[in-house]
């Protein structure tokens, strides 16, 4: 399996945008990926608080730490790039991490 990292919106809609991470990490595990969604790991409750600058940074960074093992680094963009993904997108350009933007549907 290709292990990538997947990006996609958190903040904003929360609850629409759990949903659609869920979706996007079945996606990527059907297209034979292993996905580390950062997002959806270190948000959860008693983790890290992602309306915490500081807590949600370390989130962010915690996530990219997985370049080291990631053959890819995946953004799933159906409704758009976010500032933490866009903080991602520079990061994996940065570390000439390959990057991938995907949808799953149409808006």
């Amino acid at each position: 399996m290709k292990r990538v990292i997947l990006e996609s919106p958190f903040a904003g809609d929360v609850e629409r945008n759990i949903k659609y991470a869920r979706q996007c990490v079945r996606h990527s595990l059907s297209m034979g990926e292993a996905p580390i969604a950062s997002h959806l790991l270190y948000t959860q409750e008693g983790i890290l608080k992602d309306e915490d600058e500081e807590e949600r940074r370390q989130g962010i960074d915690a996530g990219l730490a997985w370049k080291e093992v990631a053959e890819g680094h995946v953004f799933y963009i159906d409704f758009g790039i976010s500032r933490g993904m866009k903080y991602a997108i520079d990061y994996a350009t940065d570390n000439n991490i390959k990057i991938e933007f995907r949808k799953i549907y149409d808006l």
